[in-house]
């Protein structure tokens, strides 16, 4: 076998359709864009949400709400997580790093602690936000919290 007579098998190819190259071809006179209209004109070129002339859908629903560009978005941990992860790893201070060793955050989320369960080991908790139930709860078991 040689790389000059490779050649694909029958009928997997096509060659392609010649098209405004006179009426002998039969592909001629409107070259296949119909008569007239703003299709059969070179350069056309169709507008985003065009709908032929009816009122467009991004102007037929009505506009809501905002973006609020200060809003920071949380990532939700537990007290019963803490818990957990207090038991498991006999730990008396958790951070972001904690959390992240033991695959509970990601990345740089940013992470609040929730009220949620229930605490019994005294922990040293560091966190960006703690709700007041989960703030109370820690220190109901004697430990306290810092706001990073």
């Amino acid at each position: 076998m040689k790389l000059n007579t490779l050649k694909p098998a029958a009928g997997s190819t096509h060659s392609r359709r010649r098209i405004g190259r006179g009426p002998g071809s039969g592909l001629g006179g409107t070259s296949t864009r119909g008569h007239k209209g703003a299709k059969a004109r070179s350069g056309y070129k169709r507008k985003i949400g065009f709908e032929g002339g009816q009122m467009p859908l991004q102007r037929r629903v009505p506009k809501a709400g905002f973006k609020n560009i200060n809003h920071k978005e949380y990532f939700a941990v537990n007290l019963s997580t803490l818990q957990a992860l207090a038991e498991k790893a006999n730990l008396e201070k958790i951070g972001l790093d904690e959390l992240k060793a033991f695959g509970v955050v990601k990345g740089k989320a940013l992470v609040k602690i929730l009220g949620r369960g229930e605490l019994k080991a005294k922990l040293t908790v560091e966190a960006n936000a703690f709700s007041k139930a989960a703030e109370e709860a820690i220190k109901a078991a004697g430990g306290n919290t810092t706001i990073i």
